[in-house]
């Protein structure tokens, strides 16, 4: 889906920051310039004025290179925000006397952190000790969703980085095997409506999952299970259970065929089906497989709240020199 060539990397990155751009103008004009977290639309402005050129140039050579890193960019950042918050706890390194998150079994399988870093170490020579790995998170999970085809969405900055990351904070994370009622009752918690937390499973219209999620759709009759997606299931499996399925047809593409998928009973893990086989959840999903502008809308919208969960400010955060290690 990127596009290789020299010269429409250039063209497409120009064209994507007057998109930021314009996307921030008309954020700020609305009235939203800064929020009761302390977070800003122009954080950035006089400190590091090539904060976002530089991470959404990074990302942007990190997908022509891999594109399948888009999931992993926008699922950090989900794992990151339902964990203490946004505050690149996700990032750090475990060590003799701390086991942190990203050693959680939910975390193993996250990816990007690559790119985090040299977004970082770039942002250092430019900027030291300015832009924090939590605001670096953050904006490579938002340029990864444009890229790959889905909606842009302005962003405010200002997180602090935590100084906290413990495995035992990870048991938090939704497991795969939740049914629509337990989803519901987990996104509550962290402020979101049932249809916020449907728009924001759409982001498993990217990526893919692994034997180990799923395969516990296998070992009965499972109602919601189309008897063909079954065998598919299946036939993954039999190669173990790190063995890879994607979640619709366009892995790499942001669209809304994931939806469709959960309308034909071939949502890859009992989270995923779950949203359609629920009443309460049924009309979302329709209404997003009906039309995407109005997932990509409902997408853009959940993002930028869950951007904002628990935000660090002043005393309880750092701007970490590393994004692995606390200051």
């Amino acid at each position: 889906m990127l596009m290789r060539s020299p010269n429409l990397v250039k063209m497409v990155g120009a064209n994507f920051l007057c998109v930021v751009l314009l996307v921030e103008i008309i954020v700020v004009m609305s009235g939203h310039s800064f929020g009761a977290n302390g977070l800003s639309m122009n954080y950035y402005l006089t400190s590091c004025p090539f904060a976002e050129q530089i991470v959404r140039n990074t990302v942007f050579r990190a997908l022509q290179a891999d594109p399948t890193l888009a999931a992993g960019l926008v699922r950090m950042h989900f794992h990151d925000c339902f964990v203490e918050g946004c505050d690149g706890s996700v990032l750090i390194d475990s060590t003799n006397d701390n086991t942190a998150e990203k050693d959680s079994l939910a975390n193993l399988s996250l990816r990007g952190y690559e790119v985090i870093d040299a977004a970082k170490e770039e942002l250092e020579r430019m900027c030291p000790g300015v832009v924090s790995c939590a605001d670096i998170v953050a904006m490579a999970a938002r340029d990864s969703v444009f890229l790959a085809g889905g909606p842009l969405y302005g962003i405010q900055k200002g997180r602090k980085d935590g100084r906290r990351s413990k495995v035992e904070d990870t048991f938090n994370l939704p497991p795969p095997t939740l049914n629509a009622s337990q989803l519901i009752t987990k996104f509550r918690q962290h402020g979101f409506s049932a249809e916020e937390m449907v728009a924001l499973s759409g982001a498993h219209t990217l990526g893919v999952a692994r034997c180990r999620s799923f395969k516990n759709r296998l070992s009965g009759v499972d109602p919601t299970l189309d008897k063909d997606f079954a065998k598919t299931l299946s036939e993954t499996c039999s190669s173990g259970d790190d063995a890879e399925l994607a979640f619709d047809a366009t892995r790499n593409s942001f669209d809304n065929l994931y939806f469709n998928a959960l309308q034909r009973k071939a949502g890859v893990l009992t989270s995923d089906q779950t949203l359609y086989a629920d009443t309460r959840t049924r009309g979302f999903v329709n209404g997003f497989a009906l039309n995407q502008a109005t997932f990509f809308r409902r997408f853009q919208w959940a993002m930028v709240k869950m951007g904002t969960l628990d935000v660090k400010q002043g005393s309880r955060g750092e701007v970490r020199r590393n994004c692995h290690k606390f200051n």
